[in-house]
Order: structure tokens, then C-alpha cells, then sequence
């Protein structure tokens, strides 16, 4: 289609989907990702639920690019100057771009000071390796965070019977699932053997190497194992001086595109700038990465995307309860449409939407994403 050089930067998820993208598009020019990933490009969403179970889940999360023509450079981009449309890389090498995608997500959030010692995070596939080697011999864990991630490291720790307790300023999953299902959730979790605990403010490392938490009362709280899902940081430094990047991460529109000519961006690096549509939000989910990345590779190109460049859909496990959700969130109150029973364990629940749209949830029942999406639908787009 068009022998103009795209460069990518960023070998995760968002970023081999814009390249495979760019091929299916007709892409036949230069085509380029740096990667800082020792491991390369794989799937995130296992790590906090196969591979913390079972070794050999390591040997299938691989996103091969073979037969795409890619020339991957495994070296951190450390500066990009968008005057002269180049991208620097650790070893010195710099890359010239036509058109440039980053896409280079986001690391996990810490709260101990750099040089405390102890905390684990849970990001990579080696932090979900080092993870798995020490839930073999933990006797009681602590995990600060009760979003998804949190959740799915809890329901580990309490499969092996260790004890673990969940700390949060929140109820587990009442960001993102509102109070409903979050009510029912910390009820099964609970009755799984894991304490949820939810604080009147921010916890406090404690120890060195961190053996617990202080909560904002003072108590202390102790674990041999205290794990930080506290949200993610996206990885923007190398884009210092561009005016690329903020606080929120890389805004984009809804063509993905920066405020910066010929530059885009997707996955969990981003977040989607205010319009008429609705406020600034960042949303980093695997499916939103995916929509992101196709739509991206669209626009590099010149194109119209072939959709938006999100995703309402996501799903995750907790304490042995499968959980799939499409539409926008959190739903709020209770829902319109209770399907099964909830108490049960198995339950399709509706919300609706003054915009016509419905946030449905598969609660431990199975029921396929493409159903769960037509039932999402506006009824006049059914």
C-alpha cells in the first residue's frame, strides 16, 4: 500500500496488534519495533491467573511475528525527537520514522521508597515467575490493592491455603464493578478464605525488607509475603521534552492519534482525551490495548479505523468465580435484570443505560463473549 516507514515502539500487546495490523492493511514499507522485553512479546492477562498455577503455562503466552517482516530491535527507547521524526535507543542507534506508534504500556505502581527492599509487584512475566517461587513457601501474604489484579493474586495465595488478607480503601472490585457485584464478590472471597479489609485511608510499608503495613490508625499488620497491586505508571520517560506525555499517560483521540503530527499511540501507556463523548479516562485493559492497536495501525497508514478504540469487555477470576463484563463501567446500583442466582454462584445481570447501552456480567456462568455483546447492544443497533 504505501513504503513509508513505520516505526513502533513498544513490543507489547498494543504493538505487535498494530503490527499485524499493518500487514492485514496492506503495509508493505519498513516496519520496525523496539523492545525492551528480554522475553519479548507475550500475553499479560495469564500472568496473574495460569501462570502463578502452573509452570508450564510460561511456554504459551509467546505473540509471534513471524512471517510479518518486522525488524525487532531489542534495546529501551530512551528519547524520541518528533522535529526530526527520530527515536534514540539505549545502545545509541537511532531510528528515522514516517510514522510512529508507542506503544510502550505502563510498570506496576510501588508504594516503598527505592532501596526498601521486599515488595513485589506483579507486571512481568518474571515478576509472576518470582511471584509462583515464593507462594510455595509463604505462610501468610498481605496483597495491597483490591482491583482485578489484586483479586486474581489473592485467589492464588488461597488456593495453596496460605492465609491472605486484602487491603484497600475500597471494596474488592467496587471501582470497576460498582457495589452490586462488589457486595457479592467480597462474599465469596471471604467464604474462599480471603479477608478483605477495607481501610479508612492509605497503607504505609513497614520493615526492611518490607514484612507488612501500617494503616492509617496505626496498626501494623505482618506477612512473609506483601504484594503491591496498587495500579500502574505509564512508561513515558523516554518522551520527556516531546510534550507528548502527562501525568495520565499519552492522550490520544479517537483515531489514536497524539496532538503531535504523525504520531499515535495505544494500550495502557495511553488515555482518551475529554470531548463531547465523554472525560478524560484511562482504561487499561487487555481488550482496549487490542482495539487501540488496530485502530492505530489504521490511522499510521492514512485510514479510516475500523472501529473505536476501546473495548468495554474484560473478564477475570475470583476465588474460583469466572467473571465476564461488557459494557461501560462500573454499573451503578442494582441491576435491571437478574438472570440465575447470584448467592449460587451463577447469574447473567443486566444494567441499563439512559444511552440505550447495557453493562452485563456473566457471574460464574458461561455464556460467550459474542452473546454477552449483542446483549450489550443499543436495541437499535440489534
Amino acid at each position: 500500500m504505501t513504503a513509508r516507514s513505520v516505526l513502533i515502539v513498544g513490543e507489547s500487546l498494543a504493538g505487535t496488534t498494530a503490527a499485524r495490523e499493518l500487514r492485514s492493511l496492506g503495509h508493505t514499507g519498513p516496519l520496525t519495533i523496539i523492545g525492551a522485553e528480554r522475553h519479548g512479546a507475550y500475553s499479560r492477562p495469564p500472568l496473574s491467573k495460569a501462570v502463578l498455577k502452573d509452570p508450564s503455562a510460561d511456554d504459551v503466552l509467546a505473540q509471534g511475528l513471524d512471517g510479518l517482516d518486522v525488524d525487532i530491535v531489542r534495546s529501551a527507547a530512551i528519547a524520541a525527537d518528533t522535529s526530526r521524526r527520530t527515536v534514540t535507543t539505549t545502545d545509541g542507534r537511532e531510528f528515522r520514522y514516517d510514522a510512529l506508534i508507542i506503544a510502550t504500556g505502563a510498570q506496576a505502581r510501588r508504594l516503598a521508597a527505592p532501596g526498601r527492599r521486599g515488595e513485589i509487584v506483579l507486571r512481568t512475566l518474571d515478576d509472576a515467575r518470582a511471584l509462583r517461587r515464593r507462594l510455595e513457601t509463604a505462610a501468610s501474604a498481605i496483597v495491597i490493592g483490591a482491583g482485578f489484579l489484586g483479586m486474581e493474586v489473592a485467589s492464588a495465595c488461597a488456593a495453596r491455603g496460605i492465609p491472605v488478607t486484602v487491603l484497600d480503601v475500597d471494596r474488592p472490585l467496587e471501582r470497576i464493578l460498582g457495589g452490586y457485584v462488589s457486595a457479592a464478590i467480597t462474599a465469596h472471597a471471604e467464604a474462599y478464605g480471603i479477608r478483605c479489609e477495607q481501610t479508612s485511608g492509605f497503607v504505609t510499608p513497614a520493615g526492611n525488607p518490607m514484612r507488612g503495613v501500617t494503616l492509617p490508625d496505626g496498626t501494623k499488620l505482618s506477612a512473609d509475603l506483601v504484594v503491591t497491586c496498587a495500579g500502574e505508571t505509564p512508561c513515558t520517560d523516554w518522551l520527556a521534552g516531546t510534550g507528548l506525555d502527562d501525568p495520565l499517560g499519552v492522550g490520544i483521540d479517537h483515531t489514536c492519534a497524539t496532538r503531535v503530527p504523525e504520531v499515535f499511540a495505544a494500550g495502557d501507556v495511553t488515555y482518551l482525551r475529554a470531548d463531547d463523548s465523554g472525560p478524560e479516562r484511562r482504561a487499561p485493559f487487555w481488550s482496549n490495548a487490542v482495539a487501540q492497536g488496530k485502530v492505530a495501525a489504521a490511522s499510521a497508514l492514512g485510514l479510516p479505523p475500523s472501529g473505536p478504540p476501546y473495548d468495554d469487555y474484560f473478564w477475570t477470576e475470583v476465588a474460583g468465580l469466572a467473571l465476564k463484563v461488557v459494557g461501560p463501567l462500573p454499573p451503578t446500583g442494582e441491576p435491571a435484570t437478574v438472570d440465575g442466582s447470584v448467592e449460587n454462584g451463577r447469574a447473567l445481570l443486566t444494567w441499563k443505560h439512559p444511552d440505550g447501552r447495557s453493562t452485563v456480567i456473566a457471574y460464574g456462568m458461561r455464556k460467550p463473549v459474542t452473546a454477552l455483546r449483542a446483549l450489550a447492544k443499543p436495541a437499535s443497533m440489534t
